[in-house]
């Protein structure tokens, strides 16, 4: 989650943490914070020690093309802008790249519509 916030009245910190509540691991990335959600938080998605599954955007459109670019370093197989968040220079990277890409959609309210939860998790 590359710009997660620690600050729970703003939407990069409540709608990753409902992804958290149906059961998805939230890696948090952003260079002010220590922990978030009870997660460590990491400098930057290249200090993530372990592979990442998708790329979850919160970060102005202007900084999205140099995340996308991010994820591809890192080998992330898809990258997720969220809602108010668009790059055509990022899709046409991550699109270059083989990455899915997804911008201007919220991953809590795609959830919420299609009553998703993470794979095993029981409620």
């Amino acid at each position: 989650m590359v710009g997660a916030s620690r600050h729970a009245e703003k939407s990069a910190h409540s709608v990753p943490l409902q992804m958290a509540l149906h059961g998805w691991r939230i890696v948090p990335v952003n260079p002010s914070a220590d922990e978030i959600w009870g997660e460590h938080c990491y400098p930057a998605l290249a200090d993530v020690p372990f592979p990442v599954d998708l790329v979850n955007v919160f970060r102005p459109s202007g900084a999205a093309t140099a995340v996308v670019r991010d994820a591809i370093a890192v080998g992330a197989p898809a990258v997720w802008l969220q809602l108010g968040i668009v790059s055509p220079e990022g899709r046409r990277l991550a699109e270059a790249a083989g990455v899915d890409y997804v911008e201007d959609q919220c991953t809590a309210v795609v959830r919420a519509v299609n009553r998703l939860t993470a794979p095993g998790f029981r409620a």
